[in-house]
């Protein structure tokens, strides 16, 4: 008896800033490709449900969850893993936020964690808005992308799950990159 064939569909990303093309099957997860066949081990499966954020990536600019993205439905797409965040050997100053303000423990969503700071960032900054954008006074989202509240930080990584607590110290990093966050 033979094994049915799988259906393969080659597609083209970048993935940091390097092009790859790449035979896949139409079923696999972004994620998996990441870790299985390219070897970006840094995005991590953690639920495998779209539930607990460890497998945050961007994909165009925007956070997606990597076990719940299918590779093919990217294909032409730009990619950018917690591996591409540093630039060369120098940390992100995210990252860098990160190991000054203690914000990981076991480490383990600490790649979510930082690719979903990573484009919270870049979100406010084009001015994206979230639940908690209305929930202050209301100058506060005409002030722009220097200004983000600690309750907005939160709203906005509230996908991710850090099972060791330290989301205090998750929010002062974020924070910490923002020269207007009001503490």
């Amino acid at each position: 008896m033979t094994a049915a064939a799988k259906p393969e569909h080659t597609i083209e990303l970048s993935i940091n800033g390097t092009m790859r093309i790449v035979q896949t099957d139409v079923r696999s997860t972004l994620l998996d490709l990441l870790r299985e066949r390219l070897g970006f081990t840094g995005t991590k499966k953690g639920c495998d449900h779209g539930l607990c954020g460890a497998c945050t990536v961007a994909v165009n600019g925007h956070r997606v969850l990597s076990c719940l993205t299918l590779a093919v439905s990217i294909d032409g797409a730009s990619v950018r893993t917690i591996e591409g965040i540093a630039d060369d050997e120098e940390l992100h100053p995210l990252q860098q936020a990160f190991i000054d303000h203690d914000g990981f423990q076991c480490g383990y969503c600490t790649s979510g964690q930082i690719s979903s700071a990573h484009a919270v960032l870049s979100e406010h900054a084009r001015g994206d808005l979230s639940a908690a954008s209305f929930d202050g006074p209301y100058d506060d989202i005409a002030r722009g992308p220097e200004t983000l509240s600690v309750n907005e930080i939160r709203e906005r990584m509230a996908g991710n799950i850090c099972r060791c607590g330290a989301y205090p110290h998750i929010v002062d990093a974020i924070a910490s990159c923002l020269p207007g966050c009001r503490r």
